[in-house]
């Protein structure tokens, strides 16, 4: 029996909210709750049970500061992004996925399980140990992948594979493509015949 991931959303629109609990008919996805405001989620999260929260662009936007930071109710939850307009980096940063009103459905189920696998990885820790998924990115920066063929190749969203790599650079202290190359080799995740020097 497949597992069922309890979904919150948190968005102002009813046609938008009612949408994304439509859309998530029949997938591993259950929307059990919509609000129309973070505080109106809050409220709630005990009742719920939520293991993913979708969170409108204008409700992310709206917020100062990070939305785990001004809710740590949220710790340990997966947050998704649903983007209906342009997000400044300072907002998609706190998310493990964006989604986005124009993507198809097969699009938001992929990203969907990318912020699943990016919420098990958990960037808050202070382990500076690298997950499965920042190892397999790690090696495709090192072999000279881009941004968008590292999501393609891993069928994860851009903005997964930019979170994982600030996680990396975070745990490992490199910021180079040189640096992150030689770390790989040294830590034996790739062959020397794999990297096009």
């Amino acid at each position: 029996m497949r597992r069922v991931f309890r979904v919150a959303v948190v968005e102002p629109s009813m046609i938008i909210g009612e949408g994304v609990r439509s859309l998530f008919a029949g997938s591993e996805y259950e929307v059990v709750y919509v609000a129309e405001s973070m505080r109106g989620l809050v409220e709630h999260l005990s009742q719920i049970s939520a293991d993913i929260i979708i969170v409108s662009s204008q409700v992310a936007a709206s917020m100062s500061q990070g939305v785990r930071y001004q809710f740590p109710e949220l710790q340990g939850m997966v947050l998704v992004l649903l983007s209906s307009t342009v997000c400044d980096d300072d907002v998609v940063r706190y998310f493990d996925a964006v989604i986005n009103i124009y993507d198809s459905r097969e699009q938001i189920l992929r990203k969907m399980e990318g912020a699943i696998e990016q919420g098990q990885a958990n960037p808050y820790s202070d382990s500076h140990e690298l997950s499965e998924r920042e190892r397999d990115v790690l090696v495709l920066v090192a072999k000279g992948l881009a941004n968008k063929e590292i999501a393609d190749k891993l069928n994860i969203s851009i903005h997964t594979v930019m979170s994982h790599r600030k996680n990396i650079a975070h745990k490992t202290g490199i910021k180079s493509v040189a640096g992150l190359t030689v770390y790989a080799l040294l830590n034996n995740l790739l062959d020397a015949a794999d990297v096009n020097i």
